[in-house]
């Protein structure tokens, strides 16, 4: 993890802790000594890809550095239903405090690396890769997409700032793809990587001769795909994006696609069950 982004993941934390908190925890400051220490232990109780533990681990040193954490699996590790995940030692309070934002960063990273992974194997023996897209949850895209990669996918663009993805509605704005390319070309001075949304065969056949780095298939089906992928021949990188599931994504593969993208690796997160238990 660089620096900005440690510090990205800080900023984080104190959003979820400040929004959970408020003007303090009262019932975790009736019930609970200031100077108790307790054992908590991190309980998986699903099966699936863990991912998150270095988030649990800063979220509970954001309210006492002291806490003595101690993971027991590594990230990316598929695990089963009861196995120890983690193990913490440290002021009760801030170990109750902390809890339940820890788990809620915990078990939605977890469902992500789960979920992709399973995208990831049903892949596996085509050269397609996995990869995400920008519909992850506001202010918690560098956890989704963090997890992502725990499970075994690749990311795509991180914002609108690292990478140009012209769309449909840029085309119809800017009059054409052409005309759209020649803008983005002409007023990138940074000269990052292009891709172009293509609608059928006809748009791909103009956007090959535009010579950009990537060309993005929407909502082809097989067959269309297929064909897309004879016509470039290995020219440009093709992104296959649009409806795709668990049911139909190796067909997409199948077509020879270079990359698939998948909304509902983290617009639509089944969490992992993971409980916390207090000894």
């Amino acid at each position: 993890m660089t620096k900005e982004e440690r510090q990205s993941l800080h900023v984080i934390i104190h959003r979820a802790l400040e929004e959970d908190l408020g003007d303090g925890d009262i019932t975790t400051l009736s019930t609970v000594p200031g100077r108790s220490k307790f054992k908590g232990t991190f309980i998986a109780k699903d099966t699936g890809i863990i991912a998150g533990l270095e988030v649990v681990r800063e979220t509970l040193k954001y309210l006492d550095p002291r806490i003595l954490f101690s993971s027991r699996v590594e990230d990316g590790q598929r695990v089963t239903r009861g196995t120890v995940l983690a193990t913490v030692r440290g002021n009760g309070r801030a170990l109750l405090i902390a809890e339940r934002t820890a788990l809620n960063f915990f078990q939605r990273m977890s469902g992500i690396a789960t979920t992709t992974r399973r995208y990831v194997d049903a892949v596996r023996k085509t050269k397609a890769i996995i990869v995400d897209t920008r519909k992850t949850a506001p202010g918690l895209r560098l956890l989704d997409k963090w997890a992502v990669r725990l499970g075994g996918g690749q990311n795509h663009r991180f914002g609108l700032y690292d990478m140009v993805l012209i769309k449909e509605n840029h085309i119809a704005a800017a009059g054409g793809i052409t005309l759209a390319v020649s803008r983005v070309r002409a007023a990138d001075r940074l000269k990052r990587p292009i891709e172009v949304e293509v609608r059928n065969l006809k748009e791909l056949r103009e956007t090959l001769e535009l010579n950009v780095d990537r060309i993005l298939l929407d909502n082809m089906s097989p067959e269309q795909m297929h064909k897309a992928v004879r016509m470039t021949k290995g020219k440009t990188a093709l992104e296959a994006s649009g409806n795709v599931s668990l049911e139909n994504v190796a067909a997409v593969a199948a077509t020879g696609v270079d990359i698939i993208s998948v909304g509902k690796l983290t617009h639509s997160v089944r969490a992992l069950d993971i409980s916390f238990l207090i000894e």
